[in-house]
């Protein structure tokens, strides 16, 4: 069985954790109890999540931290391609992703490269396809592409069109296109079967890419009913262009035996200790560059960057949790990612009084 179809068999809310690899998770916190993201960390996470039934991981790629008073946000980051097989060789059914940022990343060898931990995990690998641009990277990395969103996604296009026809293609072949001139170009092996694609897009050209050509396109809610209405018009579009699109979202979750517990505990660390420089600094750029947030709702937001980088809160009881999710459901949403500031000490709590919840109300068998 291929990711691809364990991921869309049934009816079940996906679920899944985002951005384990990255130093501090998605809290832009200096509490001591931040995630550390170090391999035994993930490690021991993603044998929790495997034995619990728990969907995906999906992390982020970063080369540059966002600096800050105190950590230097996401400085620390574990390779994707690398950590992704790692963790897939060390478990059973999970399905992880590897994220990668197209302008940085050869296509002929990521083709190899996800073809091989394919058969390494038995079919369980999937791609995140990054597009985005990201200023301080490039400049690290030494590239060049142009900062327009015409430019990025056509070339992200190109790029992954390689990736397809090397994945299908069992002869040789030239390719003299736009961005890539490749000579008697070959992959082999193949993927086990259907290779999940994931791709975050917020502006007209990324919605548009994505539609043409993933599986799940992700994006955040900032208000529901602007979110709900959001999904229908990704789905339509999706249904015009005869694909089934399916959309994830993501959430930061503190979950605490009362509500006054776990309000207390965002307090504690999403404002009295966030770290607010490194909140600028990531949200500056993301506004600089990116087009997933709504300008108008800024306060708001580095709200939610400092708790959780822009994930929505289901922060309260596990009823009020699991409630979220259901919300999540129910707006149109197939699934979600979720951070928590420790996961590998928050998760046992969700996984004993979320889940059982999420099973009941039939969102999850």
């Amino acid at each position: 069985m291929s990711a691809y179809e364990r991921l869309t068999r049934g009816n079940d809310f996906l679920l899944g954790t985002f951005a384990t690899n990255c130093s501090g998770g998605m809290a832009v916190t200096k509490v001591p109890e931040r995630w550390d993201a170090s391999w035994a960390s993930n490690l021991k996470l993603a044998k929790m999540l495997d034995e619990a039934g728990i969907d995906v991981m999906v992390p982020i790629a970063r080369w540059v931290g966002y600096g800050g008073e105190k950590i230097d946000f996401h400085a620390g980051v574990l390779e994707t391609m690398t950590w992704a097989t790692g963790l897939l060789a060390h478990t059973n059914d999970i399905c992880v992703f590897a994220t990668i940022h197209t302008a940085a990343n050869n296509p002929v060898v990521v083709a190899k490269q996800l073809a091989t931990v394919d058969h390494i995990s038995g079919g369980r690998v999937g791609l995140n396809i990054v597009a985005g641009w990201n200023e301080p990277e490039y400049r690290a990395l030494g590239l060049t592409l142009a900062d327009d969103h015409e430019t990025r996604y056509g070339y992200a296009q190109e790029w992954f069109d390689i990736v397809r026809k090397l994945w299908a293609s069992p002869e040789r072949f030239d390719w003299d296109g736009t961005y890539f001139h490749l000579d008697q170009v070959h992959s082999d092996p193949k993927p086990l079967g259907h290779i999940p694609i994931v791709n975050a897009a917020g502006s007209g050209q990324g919605r548009e890419f994505a539609v043409n050509n993933v599986d799940f396109l992700f994006t955040p809610i900032v208000d529901p009913e602007r979110s709900k209405e959001e999904v229908k018009e990704l789905k339509a579009m999706g249904e015009k262009a005869g694909r089934d699109i399916r959309c994830l979202t993501f959430a930061t979750i503190v979950c605490r035996e009362t509500e006054a517990e776990a309000r207390e505990y965002l307090e504690y660390y999403a404002q009295e200790n966030a770290d607010w420089l490194a909140v600028d600094n990531l949200v500056n750029l993301q506004f600089a560059h990116a087009q997933s947030f709504p300008h108008d709702l800024l306060k708001l937001m580095k709200d939610r960057f400092a708790a959780g980088h822009g994930g929505f809160p289901l922060v309260g009881t596990p009823e009020q949790v699991a409630e979220g999710f259901k919300m999540f459901h129910d707006m149109g949403f197939s699934g979600s990612l979720f951070a928590c500031v420790d996961y590998a000490e928050e998760f046992p709590f969700i996984r004993d009084n979320v889940l059982p919840i999420l099973k009941d109300m039939g969102l999850r068998t």
